[in-house]
C-alpha cells in the first residue's frame, strides 16, 4: 500500500517527448484488436486524430433543458457537423433517424437526479447485448472518483471495460465533478490517470489550470467536457487552448444548443478541431456565418 507521506509530487512531464503513435493515430491505442481501432477510427479523425463529440445526454439526469425541450428537433441540424453523437439509448431511438451515420458515444451508467443531494451512486444503465443492438463505437460510464461511492463508479467502469473489451468496443470514462469533489490539477490528474489504468480507451474531463500535464500523465485521449454555457468567444478559445495542452477533442453540448447560433457555433468548434483555426479566428468565423 502507497504511503500518502512518502508520495513525491510528480514534476518530470516529458512535454518535448509526446507519446508516440507507432502504426494509429489514436494515442496508446496501437496494440487494441483491429474492431476495436474500427471505432476508434470512427471516433478520432485519422488525418486530424481529433473529434468532435455532441452531447445531448443531459436528460439522463436533468429533465428538459434549455435548448433540448424537444431533442428531435434540437440535434437533426447539427448532427452533419459532429463526428459522435453522444447519448442515451432512449434519446436514440426516438429522435435520431438510424441512417444519420455518425458515430454514437452511448450512456450506459444511470442514476439518481438533480433532485438528490448525492448523484454519485450510479449503476450501469445499459447492458452490452443492448449496447451492440444499439451499434455503439463506445461506452460511456461516469466515474466520481473521491465521492463517497467511488468504488462502485470503480466497479461499473471495470466491468464495462471488460464487457466492451470482449467484442471490442472501446469505453468512455466520463470524470464526474460533484459539490464535493475539486476542480484542480491535482484531481483531474488523479481521475484521468486512474480511468486509464482500469482500461478505458478515452477519457473525458474538464479543461483546467496546467492542462497539458494533464493529458500528458494520461496515456489514452483526452476530450474536454463542454461544462455551463460560456459565452461563444471563451468556449472556442477554451477549445484552441485545450487542444494546444495536448487534448484530442472536444465534447460540447449547451455551448452548442444554447448558443444564439447553434448552427454556427457547431461548425466553428470544427475549425478549431480539424482545421487548426485559433479561437479568435474561429469566433470571427462564427460571427461571419451568423451574420448571413
Amino acid at each position: 500500500m502507497a504511503d500518502q507521506d512518502s508520495i513525491k509530487k510528480a514534476k518530470d512531464f516529458g512535454f518535448d517527448h509526446p507519446m508516440k503513435k507507432r502504426s494509429f493515430h489514436v494515442k496508446g491505442m496501437d496494440d487494441v484488436d483491429w474492431g476495436m481501432k474500427t471505432r476508434l477510427s470512427k471516433i478520432f479523425d485519422p488525418v486530424s486524430s481529433h473529434t468532435v463529440m455532441l452531447a445531448f445526454d443531459h436528460g439522463y439526469i436533468m429533465g428538459p433543458t434549455q435548448g433540448l425541450e424537444r431533442m428531435d428537433l434540437a440535434i437533426p441540424p447539427l448532427q452533419d457537423y459532429a463526428d459522435v453523437l453522444m447519448a442515451t439509448r432512449g434519446a436514440l431511438r426516438t429522435c435520431i433517424r438510424p441512417d444519420h451515420n455518425k458515430a454514437i458515444a452511448l450512456r450506459c451508467s444511470a442514476g439518481s437526479s438533480v433532485l438528490k443531494e448525492d448523484m454519485s451512486k450510479e449503476i450501469i444503465g445499459v447492458n452490452i447485448e443492448d449496447a451492440i443492438r444499439m451499434n455503439a463505437t463506445c461506452m460511456a460510464i461516469q466515474a466520481f472518483i473521491g465521492s463517497e461511492h467511488e468504488c462502485q463508479s470503480i466497479e461499473n467502469i471495470i466491468r464495462t471495460v471488460d464487457a466492451g473489451n470482449r467484442y471490442g468496443i472501446p469505453t468512455l470514462g466520463v470524470v464526474a465533478v460533484g459539490k464535493e469533489m475539486e476542480r484542480t490539477t491535482k484531481y483531474f490528474s488523479l481521475a484521468t490517470r486512474m480511468l486509464a489504468e482500469f482500461g478505458v480507451q478515452i477519457v473525458k474531463v474538464y479543461y483546467c489550470d496546467n492542462f497539458e500535464e494533464v493529458t500528458a500523465a494520461c496515456p489514452v485521449p483526452i476530450v474536454i467536457a463542454g461544462g455551463k454555457k460560456v459565452p461563444e468567444q471563451k468556449a472556442l478559445e477554451i477549445t484552441y487552448q485545450a487542444l494546444q495542452k495536448g487534448a484530442a477533442g472536444v465534447d460540447m453540448g449547451r455551448n452548442v444548443f444554447q448558443a444564439d447560433n447553434p448552427v454556427a457555433m457547431i461548425q466553428s468548434i470544427r475549425k478549431v478541431v480539424h482545421e487548426k483555426f485559433t479561437g479568435t479566428e474561429a469566433f470571427e468565423f462564427y460571427r461571419d456565418l451568423s451574420s448571413r
